[in-house]
């Protein structure tokens, strides 16, 4: 009988957050190539994960022979939705890089699904109209974010320590360095 309290206390203790854990910092920074402000990079951070990812609903839409968002992050494990908000058919497809698919020819009000079940770029085009253009960056961590139009970015609750970090924008390539997570730490994103 005297293993039943000291069981009951080891699950009581394990559940619960050890007192004075910090939960994590926002870390806000902002983007720049060249002294100029980029908005649609996607930063992330390779902390520890610590917290789970939402499972809120991520689309990429189809409007005006257009793609909105033109630059997505998600992490891996992803369902990405396509609807065709259009008033014109779309073909989306993606064969190079991280993940390869062809949703075929849809029409207005019809919507596809496809997982990102690994970490990378997808460009995403629309095969009846080559101007259409998107790109789904694929990370392996809950802590990223896609940047403004004025080129300033927030990621939510990432844990004291110091990462490596990742930032990539259409056109550029993957910046890669480190950074020390603090309170009131902006994270400065430069590429020369």
């Amino acid at each position: 009988m005297t293993r039943l309290p000291f069981l009951l206390a080891l699950v009581i203790f394990t559940a619960a957050p050890l007192a004075g854990t910090p939960a994590g910092s926002d870390v806000s920074g902002t983007t720049d190539a060249n002294g100029r402000t980029v908005a649609n990079a996607v930063v992330w951070i390779d902390a520890p994960a610590g917290r789970q990812a939402t499972e809120k609903p991520v689309v990429l839409d189809q409007r005006n022979v257009q793609f909105a968002p033109q630059v997505l992050a998600v992490r891996v494990g992803t369902k990405v939705s396509f609807p065709n908000n259009d008033r014109v058919f779309h073909n989306v497809f993606s064969f190079r890089e991280s993940k390869r698919f062809d949703l075929g020819l849809y029409p207005v009000g019809m919507v596809k699904e496809v997982p990102f079940d690994k970490p990378g770029l997808s460009r995403v085009y629309c095969n009846i109209h080559p101007q259409m253009a998107a790109y789904v960056m694929v990370v392996d961590t809950p802590y990223f974010a896609v940047s403004d139009a004025a080129g300033r970015f927030t990621i939510a609750g990432v844990p004291a320590g110091t990462y490596p970090y990742h930032a990539w924008y259409p056109g550029g390539t993957i910046l890669n360095d480190t950074f020390t997570v603090a309170p009131d730490a902006p994270l400065e994103v430069r590429w020369k």
